[in-house]
């Protein structure tokens, strides 16, 4: 493992691969999970916001970027859930945190990650941020079209279904009154390697459906959702907040399925709320 410790990026070989990742801050564990087709850049204003150490916020934000995106090892193939939710845990063990109670958090790809890592690790947990996600297993329909996609960006790269889907990713006003939000985004989809992404699409057409494992969850969970988006609706997100035994909702107006970004100061504040339920009182 290379890093300079907290507040500096580092690199870890785990299972076999190389992850990327950012470290900053101290305290509670803040670990955060990115989507599909994006990087661990998704989560800049949430590490500067909670890990910024002019402004301590009583945890340390860990966000990596998967395997098959950003600056980790590419696999082509399959990469199932299974898989990235192991390699989170043996990045956290070699960051010495395999006795802390981490909160974790996924965004999409990265929600049906952290839900996998609580069907592994459930002793894990302190909390869990579930953000424009949903529990379900794939349809037979959602199979066919996951694989085709993969097989599209092998075929053609990434440019094409950036420019067909970025207005789905972040809501069509967000693309024309936010451009800055609108460049990262392309940006981060523009430079996912087209055979990590496949891979990971061709793993999530198998996952197995976590309602049940949500229902056993015995931590506080913490549920996100942009009021427009279309990938996971606010239906999928209420489903959510029904399985779990103690779970809080937030809506949050003006975005799609990217609210981190498109309303960050909106997304902080529940953030921050929830992790003042998790934090060891001074």
């Amino acid at each position: 493992m290379s890093s300079s410790g907290p507040g500096a990026p580092g690199t870890a070989d785990v299972n076999g691969i190389s992850i990327g990742y950012d470290n900053r801050g101290s305290g509670v564990p803040l670990v955060l999970l990115h989507g599909h087709p994006f990087d661990r850049t998704m989560w800049a204003p949430q590490l500067a916001a909670f890990g910024d150490a002019s402004a301590p916020s009583g945890v340390r934000v860990i966000a990596p970027d998967l395997r098959g995106y950003g600056t980790s090892t590419v696999v082509p193939g399959v990469t199932p859930l299974e898989t990235f939710a192991r390699d989170t845990a043996a990045l956290l063990d070699g960051l010495g945190l395999a006795r802390e109670r981490i909160v974790l958090g996924g965004l999409s790809m990265g929600g049906q990650i952290a839900m996998e890592f609580a069907r592994l690790f459930p002793g894990r947990l302190r909390g869990l941020l579930l953000a424009d996600t949903f529990a379900q297993a794939e349809s037979a329909e959602g199979r066919t079209a996951r694989n085709a996609t993969a097989d599209r960006l092998l075929r053609e790269g990434m440019a094409g279904y950036t420019a067909e889907v970025l207005d789905r990713m972040i809501a069509p006003y967000t693309v024309t009154g936010r451009p800055e939000v609108a460049a990262h985004v392309r940006r981060m989809m523009l430079g996912a390697p087209p055979e990590g992404a496949a891979a990971a699409l061709r793993g999530r057409a198998e996952r197995p459906d976590y309602t049940s494992t949500l229902s056993r969850l015995a931590v506080p969970a913490l549920v996100v959702v942009g009021r427009d988006d279309t990938y996971t609706p606010v239906a999928d997100a209420e489903f959510l907040h029904r399985a779990l035994p103690d779970a809080t909702l937030t809506v949050i107006e003006d975005a799609a399925h990217l609210p981190n970004l498109e309303q960050s100061a909106r997304f902080d504040e529940a953030l921050r709320a929830f992790l003042a339920r998790l934090l060891p009182r001074p």
